[in-house]
């Protein structure tokens, strides 16, 4: 493998340390308080979309002061949200372009369903699931952020028709639904895999679970260590 493309399975802040164990720096401190800040938009905006979607789950208006308060806030949280997915794209889209590596990984998801990891073939700093995710959460995001400016009254009442705020309001809540679902996917996985919140949480992993779950991207890492002079295996 060239270093050109070792490059691009390393994102900015990513070190390895050896030692006894092994320590690998993977989320920097602003990108976990990038990812924490868009997260809790994100719950805030399903609970307030939630509240404003269906009559029965008006009780959840409560949380947020009533109903008017919570058709207020709503929309700027999408805002948040938005702004704190962009900082995250910029981050991390170059390591989340898929390869052929991806497609052998997708061929063999069996495997890693039933718990045969040791199957799969090794991938770098996502998998294909995780890349997906990425991917999809970006595309609803902005989709949603279109629609929501649409049915958004308040700044942009006079920009469409009440017919093109019906179909925006159809797509916002399709979408919004989607997400949801892409979301206890995304935190499904996290705590599926032991050790992957400690590094949302800390910003680093062990030697061990990179070797487990990102095979690549440690090898990636060893190799970008020795390339900077140090001869210390990663394993």
């Amino acid at each position: 493998m060239s270093e050109a493309r070792r490059r691009e399975e390393i994102a900015p802040g990513d070190d390895l340390h050896p030692g006894d164990p092994v320590v690998i720096d993977r989320y920097t401190t602003d990108a976990r308080v990038n990812h924490w800040l868009t997260a809790a938009s994100l719950v805030l905006l399903a609970l307030s979309g939630l509240a404003l979607f269906h009559p029965s789950l008006y009780f959840l208006t409560a949380l947020f002061g009533g109903g008017q308060l919570t058709r207020a806030i709503h929309p700027w949280l999408g805002v948040f949200l938005f702004v704190g997915y962009v900082g995250l794209f910029f981050r991390f889209w170059k390591v989340n372009l898929w390869t052929p590596t991806d497609g052998s990984w997708l061929a063999k998801l069996h495997e890693f369903l039933t718990g045969h990891e040791e199957n799969m073939p090794e991938v770098g700093r996502y998998n294909f699931a995780q890349k997906t995710v990425f991917w999809f959460m970006g595309l609803f995001i902005l989709v949603m952020i279109g629609t929501g400016l649409v049915i958004w009254d308040q700044y942009f009442g006079s920009w469409s028709t009440v017919e093109q705020k019906r179909i925006a309001v159809l797509i916002h809540s399709m979408c919004a639904i989607v997400m949801i679902c892409i979301v206890i996917v995304h935190v499904y996985g996290a705590l599926w895999a032991r050790g992957t919140m400690t590094a949302m949480l800390k910003g680093r992993v062990t030697g061990g679970w990179a070797w487990r779950h990102h095979r690549k991207w440690l090898r990636e890492l060893a190799a970008d260590k020795a390339d900077r002079g140090s001869t210390t295996p990663a394993e």
